[in-house]
């Protein structure tokens, strides 16, 4: 019996799902090739973390997070793809004479002897699923060439960089890059899929006087990953704008476009690449967006129990407003994903007017501006309202026009989605008087503003205590109460954070349910830092005091909290 069969079987004879339910999963498999775990998963009948607590619990064995470990390149050496993909196992980790492999099948006897008999080793396995198995192989084993090997096809020499290119050079550049196996090719591919591996967010390629330098923005922070030699410069960009379908003629204005990688298995990974020209030549960023990545569960966000209690509280009201506030890269389109996913049912009709689209979302209008054609935020708002919308998601509220179409649309029986561009959320009532909006309508229609800041989580592989002088965390805003019995952590930096100390990231929030004292405040004129002391007496918990608790709870440390926040 194969994986799939049997793990079907166990989940129907454990009632975690349906036998109707299991067929309807087996016939969309058959369509589409995908492993049984993903394909319920994707029909929402199971989820993956699900499937994997209940094998641990099935098989008595531990389970393990493939997404949140790093494993060693030696590791991976010791057992080919071929295996890995023929009995859905990955090696995870070795010490002394064992080898702990990661199975979606613990009780295959014949793949645990093949992988001794392969490796010499004893092997002790832990559970994972077959799609957190798969992600892997194709993480790991989908490398391709390292940066050295590369380069070392190029043949150039230090003395040989010439500092500008010109027109023939580039026709040149381009004829070489024709061939699927030109370095040049390689060099991009490679770049990509490092960046991929190390889960960069952003990847930046920047020319200046005399170099070329590649960096890779990770947890939030950039970090340099690369020099290619500065003759490359054009090749680069030219390789980079193909495969976005941009004009490579084009280099005096700003371009948009969109790479999207297949990476085998269904799985995608789509770059927005912005070409912007500076003043030694063209600059591009690509953001990489993986929407296997894009968590849509809220309470995996970082949301405390109470902040999290407003949040879906204010979403699930038939009308009004709810305005996600913080800087770019803050995580804002996460959480309303993450809403728009809750909210996202058959009897409800939801338009979205983003710019761009970031991710797709099935049984949801999404609709990307097009500025330069007159599509803009409030044209498209417009056009929801004759569209019979239920819920409507506007990427940004910009200007008047926008957020007076957002405010009626809110008060006429819809909820609206929207974000904005403010340091906290009392700061957000004062942005959207400062755009002209009056203050009845604003006090009629916002139900809820929630400010957001990303930072970084402590490596659960090389977390170690660390002495912290109180007078430091007092300046922070720990309480004497808070500061018994706590311990501050910190990563000391291994193989798996790349040194850093930091793996992942967590939200911090400020959720400010706008409640009647606070309308009548704005009604009264008071400003923002006003309305800030009487919603932190109302229970608001600041962008601050959430960093605090994370510290408290071993999450994140206070450099990072620092970092990202500001002090009440």
């Amino acid at each position: 019996m194969s994986v799939s069969n049997r793990l079907g079987e166990l989940l129907v004879r454990e009632k975690l799902i349906s036998l109707q339910q299991l067929r309807q999963a087996q016939d969309e498999q058959k369509n589409t090739g995908q492993n049984l775990g993903y394909t319920l998963a994707k029909l929402g009948y199971i989820s993956d973390e699900e499937i994997t607590s209940f094998l641990s619990t099935q098989y008595r064995l531990p389970a393990i997070d493939l997404d949140e470990f790093e494993v060693d390149a030696e590791v991976i050496r010791l057992v080919s793809r071929e295996v890995c993909e023929k009995h859905k196992i990955l090696p995870v980790s070795r010490s002394g004479s064992s080898l702990i492999v990661a199975m979606a099948d613990p009780t295959n006897l014949h793949a645990i002897d093949d992988i001794k008999f392969l490796t010499g080793y004893n092997v002790e396995p832990v559970v994972a699923s077959e799609t957190a198995i798969h992600a892997a192989i194709e993480r790991y084993y989908n490398v391709g060439p390292s940066y050295d090997e590369v380069m070392a096809e190029f043949n150039i020499d230090d003395e040989d960089i010439d500092f500008t290119a010109s027109d023939e050079e580039l026709n040149a550049l381009e004829l070489e890059r024709a061939s699927a196996d030109a370095p040049v090719v390689r060099l991009v591919n490679m770049l990509l899929l490092n960046a991929i591996r190390k889960r960069a967010s952003d990847v930046h390629i920047e020319p200046y006087e005399r170099k070329l330098r590649v960096r890779y923005r990770v947890d939030g922070v950039l970090n340099e990953e690369m020099t290619p030699p500065l003759r490359l410069k054009a090749a680069l960009v030219s390789r980079l704008k193909i495969m976005s379908k941009l004009d490579i003629a084009e280099r005096r204005l700003p371009q948009d476009g969109r790479i999207k990688l297949k990476l085998g298995k269904g799985r995608e990974m789509d770059f927005r690449v912005s070409v912007l020209p500076t003043m030694w030549g063209e600059k591009v960023v690509l953001r990489l967006l993986d929407k296997s990545n894009l968590q849509l569960d809220m309470t995996k966000l970082g949301f405390d129990n109470k902040p999290l209690s407003d949040f879906k509280w204010a979403i699930g009201q038939p009308w009004g407003m709810v305005l996600v506030t913080g800087p770019t890269g803050s995580g804002k389109t996460t959480t309303l994903y993450s809403a728009l996913s809750e909210l996202n049912k058959v009897d409800v009709n939801i338009s979205t007017a983003e710019d761009p689209v970031e991710y797709n979302l099935p049984g949801i209008n999404q609709v990307q501006m097009h500025d330069e054609i007159g599509l803009n935020f409030a044209m498209s708002l417009r056009s929801f309202l004759r569209q019979d919308p239920d819920i409507i998601m506007v990427g940004e509220v910009r200007d008047f026009e926008t957020a007076e179409i957002a405010v009626k649309a809110a008060l006429t029986g819809h909820l609206v989605l929207s974000t904005l561009h403010t340091n906290d959320a009392p700061a957000t009532i004062s942005r959207l008087l400062n755009m002209g909006v009056e203050p009845f309508l604003i006090t009629a229609s916002v139900n809820l503003v929630l400010a957001q800041r990303l930072a970084r989580k402590i490596c659960q592989d090389c977390k170690k205590p660390l002495d912290v002088e109180p007078q430091s965390l007092r300046d922070m805003g720990f309480s004497e109460e808070m500061m018994k019995d706590l311990v501050i952590y910190k990563g000391t930096g291994c193989g798996n954070c790349n040194g850093t100390g930091y793996k992942g990231r967590i939200a911090l929030y400020e959720v400010m349910r706008f409640q009647d004292e606070l309308k009548e405040m704005v009604l009264q004129g008071a400003s923002s830092a006003e309305l800030k002391v009487a919603a932190a007496r109302l229970g608001m918990n600041t962008l601050r005091m959430s960093g605090i608790k994370k510290i408290s709870e071993g999450v994140t440390t206070p450099e990072e909290v620092l970092r990202v926040t500001m002090s009440d």
